[in-house]
């Protein structure tokens, strides 16, 4: 995916974000949103795919939400349109939509869509995952229980999170994890060892990543709110991943890894861990 082209860092002074929805409402909803947590954004909103092409033709973009239906289109041929006025600068496209869980599940986006945010998280939470791509901003404290056997992958990938100011907590198995997080079970604070758990799907001991994620889930209880897990795989085969998913993986993070991408996903979990449920009040 995103690994395969040339990204631009974006100038986070002002980002251009193009909102392409056909509803005139949701777009103002999520620009309105936009302009008041990233302030001096550009928001573009487009009905559709002809007008979103209009807009590219005209200059450059730093990212694109778009509805998974459009009046003339879908968002998987929008992100195509992206991709080809984008040339070699790799502009993110975020697809919003309901049924964002199911079509990760599916694993039925292209290399042409960067990720899909499922609409019911609502629209501040949006704003943070684009803030995410846009202005990337650390989170102070947070500490990652980091699972991987390679040690050149190992030091590669704590680097990328430490350059976050991110509490790194390394182990080479999924025994070693999971002694870690023993050690924090019935605390009366609620914590639970970690803000997130990071893990590769294959490990060299008896424990795979995937045990590790079933553990974390049905036999520790936590949910994905309470301990989010970030699951690395090389592994392209789409039922796999989506078996990943179903079995409560927060997201996936294809190897090799892509830095931005990594560290996009990995601070969104952690925001979004803060948040309060959909239909619950903080």
């Amino acid at each position: 995916m995103a690994a395969q082209h040339e990204l631009r860092h974006v100038v986070s002074d002002a980002p251009r974000v193009m909102v392409v929805d056909g509803s005139k409402l949701v777009r103002k909803l999520i620009g309105d949103t936009l302009l008041k947590e990233l302030p001096g954004t550009e928001v573009i909103g487009c009905a559709g795919i002809a007008e979103a092409r209009a807009i590219l033709a005209e200059g450059a973009v730093d990212l694109v939400t778009t509805a998974l239906v459009l009046p003339d289109g879908d968002g998987l041929a929008l992100a195509r349109s992206v991709r080809e006025a984008a040339a070699q600068a790799y502009v993110p496209v975020i697809v919003v939509s309901g049924n964002a869980q199911e079509a990760l599940e599916s694993r039925a986006f292209t290399e042409d869509v960067t990720d899909y945010f499922d609409k019911a998280l609502g629209h501040g939470a949006l704003a943070a995952f684009i803030r995410g791509y846009v202005q990337p901003a650390p989170i102070e404290g947070a500490r990652v229980l980091y699972v991987e056997d390679s040690k050149v992958v190992a030091m590669a990938t704590r680097r990328m999170l430490e350059r976050q100011n991110l509490q790194v907590l390394h182990v080479i198995s999924a025994e070693d994890a999971l002694e870690h997080l023993h050690k924090y079970v019935g605390r009366s604070d609620g914590d639970v060892g970690c803000d997130l758990l990071l893990t590769d799907v294959y490990l060299k001991g008896i424990l795979s990543g995937r045990e590790l994620l079933n553990q974390v889930r049905d036999v520790f209880r936590y949910g994905k709110r309470r301990l989010p897990v970030l699951v690395m795989t090389g592994d392209d085969n789409r039922d796999n991943q989506a078996a990943l998913l179903r079995e409560g993986a927060n997201d996936l993070v294809l190897k090799p890894i892509e830095e931005r991408l990594l560290v996009t996903k990995v601070l969104f979990q952690l925001r979004l861990a803060k948040l309060p449920e959909p239909g619950k009040r903080a």
